[in-house]
């Protein structure tokens, strides 16, 4: 591509601010009073002076000019001039200079990341609808209907007659109550059949035909597949016996796998298509009604559970199904991706104000796609975000000092560098209340070495010591405040 003399020269101006901006920008607006990118800054004497600050600790403030007590440098003035967008927190950037160097914004929405999920499954027993038969008191089986276990059977279908020879003295007692006309008593006889365990159908043959019938027949309570056959022609019963077990087949489970990765997009409720093979072209519908507990180590998927109707019985535990939960995903707040700054400890995005302010804040992300990124907290829908050239601006925050917006409603760690420190270095000065000390570095507050001033706690702690002393000191740190609360010395001055 071919440039016009022109181009050269705004493409060139371009570069020369941005390495500006982003190499030495943060200081140099702290200690400049010329216009920059940062801020604008106000010639002495063109406003009032609000305080004093050390533009590598811009948190601290002070009354009076001097010295810095954390650096080896003059304290740089505050003037009224350079509070913009009302005292709201931020860097400010020249429209002209933003336009040149390609910032760009875009606002916060609603959306939603659609994504597909197909997985498979197997069909299983609704282990919901199970009956088990057992022999309601104890006697003699009889006959049996000749069925096996793996048996399908409708409701109601025979599987044995037993004979229950308890139930012959109350059955006459009942009759004859009947036949005398005595009402009370018959009904009272009758409910002590029924306390017997003798079935209502018995009951009611009883009293169809006024002759005892001490033998019934057990019969299925829903229809399904006869998991289990413990009843044989000749056997003795005792009551409460295990006779069968019938598994329903009116409504079956399905147990889909879900990748572990993709379990948070899957909740109870949810709609699902099954796709069989044995039943090419039909779809079974179906809702997750279960997100079992356990994980499978081995495949790291957990399972849904999905209940289907099973109209005819066509669907059989054993077979294999292909599920499609469709486009999933819940409305959240998006941002486009290239907003999205990753320090590795923490993420951020650089908000744009209308008033030209710009100010990082913190966020928690979800997923991304098709270049859009979920926002689960830290950004209000409407809020704009810088999508490019955002890096140059959180530099350029970061070295004058702009606190990020934390994430609301979280809660924020108490302070580490709070409490008792100690550090080792030279005497420079000695002072009416404080004294300067070049120490190396402080592990517990993670400071490099330095020079610096330390307040005394009580002036008289320092008699006997000279300049060139070195010592090991202990002090205390609360804000930007450092006092010493004790001192030793480790070399005589020569």
């Amino acid at each position: 591509m071919t440039f016009t003399s022109a181009q050269k020269t705004r493409w060139g101006a371009v570069v020369l601010v941005a390495i500006v901006l982003a190499g030495g920008g943060g200081y140099w607006l702290g200690t400049s009073g010329s216009k920059s990118a940062g801020h604008e800054q106000v010639a002495e004497g063109e406003g009032d002076i609000l305080y004093y600050y050390d533009p590598m600790f811009p948190n601290q403030q002070f009354d009076k000019p001097g010295k810095s007590p954390f650096m080896d440098m003059q304290l740089v003035p505050k003037y009224a001039g350079e509070e913009e967008g009302g005292g709201e927190p931020g860097v400010s950037i020249d429209s002209a200079i933003a336009q040149n160097l390609g910032i760009r914004s875009a606002e916060a929405k609603m959306g939603r990341i659609e994504s597909s999920l197909s997985v498979t499954g197997t069909i299983e027993f609704n282990e919901r609808d199970i009956a088990i038969v057992e022999a309601r008191s104890g006697g003699f089986v009889e006959r049996t209907y000749r069925r096996a276990p793996s048996d399908v059977v409708p409701a109601g279908a025979p599987l044995a007659d037993i004979l229950v020879p308890d139930w012959g003295g109350a059955q006459a007692e009942y009759i004859a109550l009947v036949r005398s006309g005595n009402t009370e008593f018959a009904n009272a006889a009758k409910a002590r059949m029924r306390l017997l365990g003798m079935p209502d159908s018995l009951i009611r043959k009883v009293a169809r035909t006024g002759r005892p019938h001490s033998v019934y027949t057990v019969t299925t309570p829903v229809s399904g597949v006869v998991e289990r056959l413990d009843v044989r022609q000749g056997m003795t019963l005792v009551e409460g016996q295990p006779l069968a077990q019938i598994n329903g087949l009116g409504t079956v489970w399905l147990d889909a796998a879900i990748p572990e990765a993709r379990a948070p997009e899957i909740r109870v409720g949810q709609t699902a298509i099954a796709k069989l093979q044995s039943f090419p072209g039909a779809n079974f519908g179906g809702k997750v009604i279960a997100i079992l507990p356990t994980t499978e180590t081995g495949s790291r998927t957990l399972t849904a559970r999905i209940e289907l109707a099973n109209k005819g019985g066509k669907l059989r535990p054993g077979m294999f199904a292909a599920v499609d939960f469709g486009s999933i995903g819940s409305p959240t707040i998006l941002v486009p991706s290239e907003a999205i700054i990753d320090t590795g400890t923490r993420t951020l995005v650089m908000l744009s104000s209308d008033n030209g302010r710009y100010r990082p804040a913190e966020v928690r992300i979800g997923r991304e796609g098709g270049g859009q990124t979920e926002i689960l907290a830290g950004l209000s829908p409407g809020e704009k975000v810088i999508v490019s050239g955002q890096f140059l601006v959180d530099s350029e925050a970061n070295l004058s000092g702009i606190d990020v917006r934390p994430i609301q409603g979280e809660a924020k760690p108490a302070p580490k560098d709070a409490g008792d420190h100690k550090a080792s270095g030279r005497i420079e000065a000695i002072k009416k209340d404080a004294i300067t000390l070049t120490h190396g570095p402080i592990t517990s507050l993670n400071m490099p070495g330095m020079t610096m001033d330390f307040k005394l706690a009580k002036p008289g702690i320092v008699r006997g010591f000279k300049k060139g002393d070195e010592v090991t000191i202990d002090f205390q740190k609360k804000g930007m405040a450092f006092t010493v609360t004790g001192i030793s010395r480790t070399k005589v001055a020569k």
